[in-house]
């Protein structure tokens, strides 16, 4: 369930006229942008930026670029795009990562959105910056973890709800066989993997831990034989197809800790998933955490960021 609250019918026009006043004078009004961008879903989103060019011959989003800065400007940056194109934005970001990509976002589009909403995702990449998400992706990574992250990529998985049992007790027996041997590159896991619909890898993955006694990623441990990376990005991949809010929860949780707080990890969990599934990875946190997701954000984030982030997680105090 999403967390953001907003109007049924807000004027698109009342609003990109209280925009272009809190961002004229001696000081921008963050609090002005916060009070209506921080209540507005996709769809008004989207006419306000329309009502915005047509009224002042300007465009929005280069106009907040240059009236917000650090991480505030950031997510107010990525929440205002279309989804499909904030999207694209984090994905080309994530790829041009050095020395390696960031392969969690790579994983998390690939795996947890629909195959509609990734091929999206993938158009608005490349209408973007002109080149294909595979393209870029395979320029920039290498060895194991390039054969797996544009496997990922490149599928358009079924997204029926079949489920061949047969097939899912064998391609289980295959995993644990590949693994036994410590051949964590074989081409049948990345088959697998990149290849089969959700709900039948989630039958692999069930008849994998049954019949085995562990789950597959506890098997899937750092080993001489294989590139770290290519291991945790292997682990990823099945956090995110087993369990998303799951695997969301622990990126928030690795993202607010005493040693410092990951601000990109934490903005991009809320800016993509408060029109989704946000209320349910916070209720997730509480019962992790026994502390409630906006008591951790306040204690851990400050300013306007801070102000922004909780009024996407549905809390204006």
């Amino acid at each position: 369930m999403a967390t953001i609250n907003y109007p049924e019918n807000p004027s698109p026009v009342a609003d990109a006229e209280a925009i272009r006043k809190a961002c004229q004078g001696w000081g921008t009004d963050e609090k002005a942008i916060i009070s209506i961008f921080g209540h507005r879903n996709a769809t008004q989103k989207k006419l306000i930026r329309r009502a915005y060019e047509e009224l002042y011959n300007e465009d929005l989003v280069k106009r907040l670029e240059s009236e917000l800065s650090g991480h505030f400007e950031k997510a107010v940056y990525r929440w205002i795009l279309d989804p499909e194109d904030r999207d694209a934005v984090m994905l080309h970001a994530a790829i041009k990562e050095t020395p390696i990509p960031d392969y969690r976002v790579i994983i998390e589009y690939s795996c947890i959105y629909s195959p509609e909403e990734f091929l999206a995702v993938k158009r608005a990449y490349q209408a973007r910056y002109k080149r294909s998400v595979e393209e870029d992706l395979a320029e920039h990574s290498a060895g194991d973890l390039r054969k797996l992250l544009v496997a990922l990529v490149g599928i358009y998985r079924y997204a029926g709800k079949e489920i061949n049992a047969r097939v899912a007790n064998t391609e289980a027996d295959n995993l644990h066989s590949a693994i036994c041997n410590k051949e964590f590159n074989h081409e049948e896991i990345v088959r697998i993997i990149s290849t089969r619909s959700i709900p039948q890898l989630i039958a692999t993955l069930n008849r994998y831990k049954d019949d085995y006694g562990s789950s597959i990623t506890k098997h899937l441990r750092d080993d001489a034989n294989a590139a770290k990376e290519y291991l945790v990005a292997l682990r990823t991949t099945i956090r995110c197809i087993n369990d998303p809010q799951k695997y969301y929860e622990k990126v928030i949780r690795y993202a607010i800790n005493e040693s410092g707080t990951d601000e990109e990890s934490l903005t991009r969990v809320i800016v993509t998933r408060a029109e989704k599934d946000l209320k349910d990875i916070k209720e997730l946190y509480y019962k992790r955490n026994s502390v409630t997701l906006d008591h951790a954000l306040s204690k851990h984030t400050s300013g306007d960021y801070k102000a922004f982030l909780l009024a996407l997680l549905g809390n204006d105090n």
